[in-house]
């Protein structure tokens, strides 16, 4: 069975952090878990190639990008989101 969209992004989001996957709170944001604007960038790059889907996401200015990085829980409605789009 394929695991969830959500279990997929949490264990990216860990393995970016150098966290176990219990540590990862969706509450918590990309920066409060040790996640800088590089490793933003390389999480966006895994769950693009995970789910071969294209983030709408502009690096430079995350504020500006309709790809909500404010919390992992966000992320991965996000994600979800496109998921659905390419499927439809």
């Amino acid at each position: 069975m394929a695991a969830s969209v959500k279990d997929q992004v949490v264990k990216i989001i860990a393995e970016q952090a150098v966290l176990e996957v219990s540590d990862i709170s969706m509450e918590a944001s990309l920066e409060d878990l040790g996640i800088d604007s590089l490793g933003l960038v390389e999480s966006i790059f895994a769950i693009e190639e995970a789910f071969d889907i294209s983030v709408p996401f502009n690096a430079n200015e995350p504020e500006a990008s309709a790809f909500d990085v404010s919390s992992v829980a966000s992320v991965i409605a996000a994600v979800e989101g496109l998921v659905a789009e390419q499927k439809s």
